[in-house]
């Protein structure tokens, strides 16, 4: 019987690749956005599923609605950065972050864990960061919230392991999404330099393969912990980081 999966943050970048990845493997796909992506949730004969993760009361109606439809796999992917000195970081930004980043897929865990359990089967993937392992300056929110959600995946993994659920963090580091891509033009405006050079000597100063990783890498990892060849692995970080923690 095909699994069905949910994904978080599905309208683009690492989301978007993979729910295109699990509806070719044959997974029911259930796309999870703030936005509309109903045509394509359609074009990939899965689910529109919409909720704005900054706000605990959508996050639990989406859990209820993803348990009624039966979700064996889940993948919190959704998320946002914010860039800042910490003594000028807006407090109800680094709450949304917060919300958005590590209480939220807190939230979507606890309903979708219940149902996995019964089925004595299931797979949680939570897309952590390079910075749930290291720090950055002027990003306290986000590597707060990536670093917690490190530490939730170990938790639940112990918990949920007698069960055959087993969760599991990927670590990448800069993705070429559109929001790393608008990040890189706005510092190549700020710094007046080349977009090429801020990515090599900004963006990739820490990485030894001076590259940014495409999402469709990041897809194939995803599918790989779920599936049945990855039953060994749990409550593991998977770095896709181009060597920066290496260091």
């Amino acid at each position: 019987m095909p699994r069905t999966v949910l994904i978080t943050g599905a309208a683009s970048g690492i989301g978007l690749a993979m729910a295109r990845a699990f509806a070719r493997e044959g997974a029911r796909v259930l796309l999870h956005d703030v936005k509309d992506v109903s045509r394509l949730a359609e074009e990939l004969g899965g689910v529109f599923l919409q909720a704005d993760l900054s706000r605990p009361e959508e996050v639990e109606a989406l859990g209820r609605r993803a348990a009624e439809l039966g979700v064996d796999i889940l993948v919190n992917n959704a998320g946002f950065q914010h860039i800042d000195p910490v003594e000028d970081f807006p407090l109800e930004t680094w709450q949304k972050m917060i919300q958005v980043m590590l209480t939220a897929p807190f939230q979507l865990i606890k309903a979708l864990i219940p149902g996995m359990k019964a089925r004595g089967w299931g797979r949680i993937l939570n897309v952590a960061s390079v910075h749930g392992l290291v720090a950055s300056p002027y990003k306290s929110a986000y590597i707060s919230a990536k670093h917690g959600l490190i530490g939730l995946t170990k938790t639940v993994a112990l918990e949920a392991g007698p069960y055959g659920i087993t969760v599991n963090a990927i670590a990448p580091a800069y993705v070429r999404t559109p929001l790393v891509e608008g990040q890189i033009q706005d510092q190549a405006r700020t710094l007046g330099i080349s977009p090429e050079e801020v990515a090599e000597k900004v963006f990739l100063a820490q990485a030894a393969i001076k590259r940014l990783i495409e999402p469709e890498e990041v897809a194939e990892l995803a599918l790989f912990l779920a599936s049945e060849k990855a039953s060994a692995i749990t409550g593991a970080v998977l770095p896709i980081d181009l060597g920066w923690t290496a260091r």
